[in-house]
């Protein structure tokens, strides 16, 4: 078990967490954070799936300890053993948060009624967060950013959308017969809807307003590609790891019969991009 990567407190130190998989680190992830005393810590379950702040990225947006705990090392564990585990590695803690559908141990078997019987200690239950009558849940934010919706999916995420790659070599059409790109290898994140995105692309320490294109390059080689333009800027030299920060969508991904249509295309995207208030 990681258990222990990020933590800034020794674990008696600890008094409260919240436990859950919290991939988004979302408003309604936020509202469980705020029932944790100062010496709170976040208990995250690694199950696998989490795409929206994949491994450890959830530490950026919050300032409490994490312990990660892979699902598949604990979910032989009985709803009583999951507990005692928890008494064992935190032998301070008085309090426990968990949402309103919080299930535990193994086979899910375990309740929130039983985790008021079986711990001897305060359980704070966080009801069902919404915003605009809407639950926030990850997987409406992976709905939202799957079908392009990036504005309504970074209201939710209460931030921007960030995906992390690394630098990789492109195509070379971009500054020969289109512009200058920057391509990336993307893991672990998921992908927004094909299309032209504005962004703000985080290179070398400097948050840049950009274009990114996202999807199969239809019109060249038909090869699946993440690159980003850095509008009204050059840069020589590139850091090996980028980020994006995606805003809203421009437009959806489009063949071109002939490049020259592609190109007008690209400047007008990046003339639309360069305009936006973002």
């Amino acid at each position: 078990m990681n258990k222990d990567s990020l933590a800034i407190y020794n674990k008696s130190d600890i008094t409260s967490i919240a436990i859950g998989g919290f991939d988004g680190m979302h408003l309604a992830h936020q509202e469980l954070f705020k029932m944790l005393d100062d010496n709170g810590a976040i208990i995250v379950i690694e199950t696998g799936y989490a795409n929206l702040t994949a491994k450890t990225n959830r530490a950026k947006y919050t300032s409490y300890p994490l312990y990660y705990y892979d699902l598949v090392e604990i979910k032989h564990l009985s709803a009583q053993e999951f507990i005692n585990l928890l008494n064992e590695e935190f032998e301070n803690l008085k309090t426990i948060v968990v949402g309103f559908d919080f299930r535990f141990g193994v086979n899910a078997s375990g309740s929130i009624d039983d985790l008021k019987t079986l711990f001897n200690g305060n359980v704070k239950v966080v009801n069902e967060f919404s915003h605009e009558n809407v639950p926030v849940h990850s997987r409406v934010i992976r709905d939202y950013i799957s079908c392009g919706d990036i504005k309504k999916a970074n209201v939710f995420l209460n931030k921007n959308y960030i995906i992390d790659g690394i630098h990789i070599k492109g195509q070379g059409l971009g500054a020969k017969q289109f512009v200058a790109t920057i391509n990336l290898k993307v893991k672990d994140f998921l992908y927004p809807e094909s299309g032209i995105y504005a962004t703000y692309t985080i290179v070398n320490g400097k948050r840049l307003k950009s274009a990114t294109f996202i999807g199969h390059r239809v019109t060249t080689d038909g090869l699946f590609a993440i690159e980003t333009h850095i509008i009204d800027e050059v840069l020589d030299d590139v850091n090996s790891h980028i980020s994006i920060e995606f805003i809203d969508k421009i437009r959806d991904n489009k063949k071109f019969e002939i490049y020259e249509d592609l190109q007008k295309q690209i400047l007008e995207d990046i003339a639309i991009i360069k305009n936006m208030d973002i």
